[in-house]
C-alpha cells in the first residue's frame, strides 16, 4: 500500500525567488514600451499545467491586443491600468482582477504615474 501511495504522490514542491527569474524586456504582443518580467513558472520542471508570471509594465508600456486560447487572469498588485477584452475597456487598480475568457482578444496597458505591476496566470496549452 505504501509503495502505491509513493507512486501516486505529487512531485516535490518548487520554491522560486522572483529575483532568480527577473529580466528586462519589451512586453509581449507588440513590444509596446518596456517591462520587468518575472517568468516564475518557466523554471518549474515539466510536466506542469499552469503559467504564473509577474510583470511590471513601465510608464507607457502595454501587452498588446492578442487572441487567447484559454482563460486568463490579470491581477493588479500596484499602479493602474486599462484592460481590454473584445473591444470593452475597463480601468483596473490594486486588488482588482480581470478574468478573461478563451477566444477573446485581450490586452492591458499601464496608466497613471506608477508602473503597473500585475500577476498573469493561465493554463499551459498542451503541445
Amino acid at each position: 500500500m505504501i509503495a502505491l501511495l509513493l507512486m501516486l504522490a505529487a512531485p516535490p514542491m518548487v520554491v522560486i525567488d522572483e529575483q532568480d527569474v527577473v529580466r528586462e524586456e519589451a512586453p509581449p504582443h507588440g513590444a509596446i514600451g518596456m517591462s520587468t518580467a518575472y517568468r516564475i513558472s518557466d523554471i518549474v520542471p515539466q510536466p506542469r499545467t499552469m503559467e504564473f508570471r509577474k510583470r511590471v509594465l513601465h510608464k507607457g508600456a502595454a501587452i498588446g491586443l492578442h487572441p487567447i486560447a484559454h482563460d486568463e487572469v490579470y491581477y493588479v498588485l500596484s499602479g493602474e491600468g486599462e484592460v481590454t477584452s473584445d473591444g470593452v475597456t475597463r480601468r483596473l487598480r490594486p486588488g482588482m482582477a480581470a478574468y478573461l475568457y478563451d477566444g477573446a482578444v485581450v490586452g492591458i496597458k499601464q496608466m497613471g504615474r506608477e508602473p503597473l505591476s500585475l500577476i498573469i496566470s493561465y493554463p499551459v496549452t498542451p503541445k
